[in-house]
């Protein structure tokens, strides 16, 4: 069976709330800068700066990626917890890892902002009550409302995505 190095650990997926459901989800958040991490330990510039896969962003890119998108997803938790169905802007991915910040500035700067994050955003989490769980954003590129429970599914989700996409890339290369 071959891997598709765009989906190492498969596609996002929605599942139904639940205390179990929350509870995993929630420890992802938590956990996941110490997985980001574990998987850079001992990487040097050269290993870094190569991509993932064919076409795809370098693992530097992924790490900065990963801290730009969490700050918008913090960002649009608070906004979905303290307003009726906002509205969250959309931005242009690919487009900010191309950034000087992104290509300039050395991993290990997101990594210490992942830590601070995930940690301020794990509280802010783990209070919310199963009726937050509810309340709604509208995304007006997807043009439809989406819950806290599916913001909460797609960035646990997303942050295992990108760490593995570099444990793939160490087996793959034996680093």
């Amino acid at each position: 069976m071959t891997v598709d190095l765009r989906y190492p650990i498969g596609r996002y997926q929605l599942v139904e709330y639940s205390g179990a459901e929350k509870e995993s989800r929630l420890a992802d958040i938590l956990f996941l800068p110490r997985l980001l991490e574990f998987a850079l330990l001992n990487l040097d510039e050269p290993q870094l700066n190569t991509p993932y896969r064919e076409e795809g962003w370098t693992i530097n890119q992924v790490v900065h990626h990963v801290a730009d998108s969490h700050m918008n997803a913090f960002i649009r938790f608070k906004l979905g917890l303290t307003e009726d169905n906002p509205t969250i802007k959309p931005y242009i991915q690919h487009k900010w890892g191309d950034t000087s910040d992104v290509l300039n500035v050395p991993v290990n700067y997101s990594i210490t902002l992942i830590h601070s994050l995930h940690h301020r955003w794990y509280e802010l989490l783990k209070s919310m009550t199963d009726e937050d769980w509810q309340r709604t954003l509208f995304h007006p590129e997807q043009k439809r409302e989406i819950t806290l429970w599916e913001m909460l599914l797609t960035y646990a989700w997303h942050g295992k995505h990108h760490a593995a996409h570099i444990t793939n890339l160490r087996e793959q290369k034996e680093w």
